[in-house]
């Protein structure tokens, strides 16, 4: 990557002290300047919200969302003392509807929905401008990278749905399967994130894949039964 010009701090969004450090490599590196803030890094811990500890839920929080937070705060101020900046935050398609076996993802997303919506309303006349934007099936290791975390926190073989996780889970997640329904590749994302960066009056909400426009309108005809009994098929 720094072959091609492109230079990153390390910045773990469980690690206060790496966003701290990270952002200062930034600004000493830019003359003190910030033009954009894109948050993504994001885990999943699959599993039934029965069988999800609480402390499951705590570690993906403080990665999915708290990390993000404490991040733009950090640079909110950067961006007010110049009048203009962009926070642009990766959201999700779980983020607008819920899928069953990913209720700790799912949370993490709609509590980034909510919180995003709120800044960008309280971000208004400063200049600096927030967007979502909301990947349906996007080419990645999620799905890998979330073994270890299924591994550590879901005692699956104790569930009452022994055979559900067995039948179903289990094989999703290890498996090897070729791309989802209209799976796109990241650089689906990257589009929107440029016209989100870039753009005279960015959108609040950047849609990728055909998934996330189809959730999304069905949220807004559909009676929640249905949506419900839909989802319920995933």
């Amino acid at each position: 990557m720094q072959a091609e010009g492109f230079e990153s701090p390390r910045i773990d969004y469980a690690d206060e002290a790496s966003m701290a450090a990270g952002l200062t490599e930034v600004l000493d590196a830019t003359d003190g300047r910030l033009d954009a803030l894109f948050n993504n890094g994001a885990y999943a811990c699959p599993g039934l919200v029965e069988d999800l500890p609480t402390g499951a839920l705590r570690e993906i929080f403080e990665a999915n969302l708290f990390g993000w937070h404490d991040l733009t705060r950090r640079v909110i101020p950067v961006m007010r003392a110049q009048k203009a900046g962009r926070i642009v935050q990766c959201s999700s398609v779980l983020g607008l509807v819920t899928l069953p076996w990913r209720g700790a993802y799912n949370a993490t997303k709609f509590a980034v929905e909510g919180l995003t919506d709120t800044m960008r309303i309280e971000l208004r006349g400063t200049g600096i401008h927030v967007s979502l934007i909301e990947p349906g099936p996007v080419t990645s290791r999620i799905r890998q990278n979330s073994i270890p975390h299924f591994e550590r926190w879901i005692d699956w073989e104790n569930s009452a749905r022994e055979a559900d996780y067995r039948a179903g889970l289990q094989k999703r997640l290890y498996a090897e399967t070729g791309p989802d329904t209209f799976e796109l590749p990241p650089a689906a994302v990257t589009r929107k994130l440029i016209h989100a960066v870039e753009a005279r009056r960015p959108r609040a909400r950047y849609a990728v894949t055909v998934p996330t426009h189809v959730m999304g309108a069905a949220r807004r005809i559909l009676p929640t039964r249905a949506l419900d009994w839909i989802l319920s098929k995933a």
